[in-house]
């Protein structure tokens, strides 16, 4: 089983919700960014970090707006599940932009990244990091992907929406980027089954295939054929 979930900002009583304590041994939690926890380096956030990544299950997650990205891209790259991740620890690992996973059965294309109002980052100098908008070679290796997937996943991880349904979502619509022109081409090129966001704190069903992800947890079940047990 997967279950996929929005915005954490750190806040270790999440992972205390009922489906998130269904997932067993092989199983996935998608955090769609702000995922918070890997904040100041202190030895305190180290010892969550190790919890979480001894958990039974992979904690994967995109970034958001509220990242320590100096922190994100120390950690070791790797080659997992058709992708790329930075290994923070254990089974807990960031989804590196533009990579297609295929998690039991599923294809996910991640595109982790954020974009903060100008106000906030004239507040929050020391704790605003540039890299929360990506490149336009990331972006680049992001269509990529998606065409040499034939531009099709069965779900799609984001933080921030496609820049069409931030009208709808009570958001400045001023405040587009080639991020959210880039989702827009996605949602408009591409096939998918849905599309999972969070940064809006909300939880929203847009049919017929987005959803904002606050604190509701969304199960997805295995694709994969049940394993035979011996007769």
């Amino acid at each position: 089983m997967i279950c996929v979930t929005g915005d954490m900002h750190g806040d270790y009583s999440r992972f205390n919700d009922k489906n998130i304590k269904k997932l067993k041994k092989g199983d996935f939690l998608i955090v769609c960014g702000d995922f918070g926890f890997v904040w100041d380096g202190s030895k305190k956030e180290k010892r969550i970090l190790k919890k979480i990544g001894r958990k039974r299950f992979y904690t994967m997650f995109v970034e958001g707006c509220h990242e320590n990205y100096d922190l994100l891209d120390s950690y070791p790259e790797e080659d997992m599940f058709g992708g790329k991740v930075n290994v923070i620890s254990g089974r807990l690992m960031r989804m590196k932009r533009g990579s297609m996973f295929t998690l039991q059965g599923h294809k996910f294309f991640a595109f982790g990244g954020g974009q903060t109002k100008e106000i906030d980052i004239r507040r929050e100098s020391r704790t605003w990091w540039e890299q929360e908008l990506p490149t336009p070679e990331e972006v680049k290796h992001g269509i990529s992907v998606m065409q040499e997937n034939n531009n099709e996943a069965d779900y799609i991880i984001t933080h921030e929406p496609p820049a069409s349904l931030k009208e709808f979502l009570s958001f400045e619509v001023r405040q587009i980027s080639h991020m959210h022109t880039f989702f827009d081409a996605v949602k408009n090129d591409c096939k998918f089954k849905m599309w999972f966001f969070g940064k809006v704190h909300k939880n929203k069903l847009i049919p017929p295939r987005y959803q904002c992800l606050f604190d509701e947890v969304v199960q997805i079940k295995s694709a994969e054929p049940k394993k035979k047990g011996r007769k």
